[in-house]
């Protein structure tokens, strides 16, 4: 019979592109600085019918340094946001993953909450306007959800498990909590993990507003996303990607290397409830947060810094804190959480990747990213928000929090390396 074993698994690399920096560092400084990344829509037109004309997209993208003109064709936006936060991770971690090892031992889980759906709706056009025979080939290659890390598997040899996870804006979280675990059991020695989303498309931003689910302050899009403030009125949706290197303890100490936190817990449940609604408890937010504690070991009383979930939605932003209450007690008042929504939107399935930086950051660097556009916290809403601007204290665990349609909740541990 097969032992199982425990193993440590620590974060040696980090790698982004997002909406208010093209690295993981940008991103990462533009957070500390409270800066926006929300603007007018540029990447289709929009009228009069539009009730949401804004969004947090990125601009000028170019992964040429990464992928060259001719292969870009063959990929989707959102499996090139994957390979470039990839590259840079692997750059950062500072270990040749494409040539160094058993490639059996390195794998990838990438979390998309809606993969190539930019790819689907230009290949239904083309088939509507030009027939069956025009439709190209690439679509299929190009739109499923599992050609992130299919093609990041490509870029870096990695041969282990390769997987993709699903589970709308919980998918990162997913992805990354299921990758610490086949670390931890021994199957792989180094993986990449995050999340990645391209999914501000015509079909998209105009279904999420029929939902009622996005803010509509087309007046002023830097001060849409507003978690935990009273005025906040829906999420705004944004793109990108987030990467993290992954790697067994004494794999990352045998070559030397730099170890930004360790990934100590993870917590995953499913709400059981609604198809695109919380309860008004969080009771699925509050038994993941309990589980992965559980899981680190750790009690609540440890955690210093919470990356919220933090939408801008009132039911939303609602249940997290009422979790958060429920869970940490007297302690929710001492501790900090804090939403980095409010600076970049919402990226779906590629939101708990991004947020891993600010949750691993504040342990680092010992910096607490704000809460931007926080004029006047709900009702209720007495806890330490980070409003506006950013705090300093030294935070030796963190957790990041991940909450996603159909009632998927994911919970992640971060603690200081020692």
């Amino acid at each position: 019979m097969r032992t199982v074993t425990h193993r440590r698994v620590v974060i040696t690399g980090i790698g982004a592109v997002s909406n208010i920096g093209t690295t993981a560092a940008a991103t990462w400084e533009a957070m500390k600085n409270g800066r926006s990344g929300i603007s007018p829509l540029q990447s289709f037109p929009q009228n009069e019918d539009w009730t949401v004309r804004f969004a947090g997209e990125i601009h000028n993208f170019d992964p040429s340094h990464v992928v060259d003109g001719r292969e870009q064709k063959r990929i989707d936006r959102v499996a090139l946001f994957a390979m470039v936060a990839a590259h840079e991770a692997v750059q950062d971690c500072g270990y040749d993953l494409k040539n160094a090892g058993d490639p059996y031992r390195h794998g990838t889980i990438i979390g998309s909450g809606i993969g190539g759906v930019l790819t689907m709706e230009e290949g239904h056009t083309k088939l509507l306007q030009t027939g069956p025979r025009r439709v190209s080939p690439f679509v299929v290659p190009r739109l499923m959800v599992n050609a992130a890390p299919g093609n990041v598997s490509i870029q870096f040899n990695l041969r282990g498990p390769s997987t993709a996870v699903a589970s709308a804006c919980a998918s990162s979280g997913h992805a990354m909590g299921m990758a610490m675990q086949i670390i931890q059991r021994g199957d792989c020695d180094v993986m990449l993990a995050g999340g990645s989303e391209a999914a501000i498309t015509p079909l998209t931003l105009s279904a999420f507003a029929s939902m009622k689910a996005l803010s509509t302050r087309n007046d002023d899009p830097t001060k849409a996303s507003r978690p935990f403030d009273k005025d906040r009125d829906g999420f705004v949706l944004s793109e990108g990607a987030a990467i993290l290197v992954l790697e067994e303890l004494e794999h990352a100490k045998a070559r030397g290397a730099r170890i930004y936190a360790e990934l100590v817990g993870y917590g995953a449940t499913g709400d059981a409830f609604h198809i695109a609604a919380p309860d008004e408890q969080g009771s699925g937010a509050f038994k993941a947060m309990e589980f992965a504690l559980r899981d680190a070991a750790l009690a609540p009383t440890a955690v210093g810094y919470i990356n919220a979930h933090g939408t801008s939605t009132p039911l939303g932003d609602r249940a997290e804190v009422t979790a958060v209450k429920r869970l940490f007690g007297a302690h929710a008042h001492t501790l900090a959480m804090s939403s980095t929504k409010s600076m970049t939107g919402h990226a779906l399935g590629a939101a708990g990747g991004i947020e891993s930086i600010p949750a691993i950051m504040s342990i680092y660097e010992g910096v607490l990213a704000p809460t931007i556009n926080l004029d006047h916290a709900d009702e209720g809403f007495d806890l330490n928000f980070v409003p506006n601007t950013a705090q300093t204290a030294k935070v030796d665990v963190a957790l990041n929090n991940t909450f996603g349609f159909g009632g998927h909740n994911v919970s992640l541990v971060f603690k200081r390396f020692s």
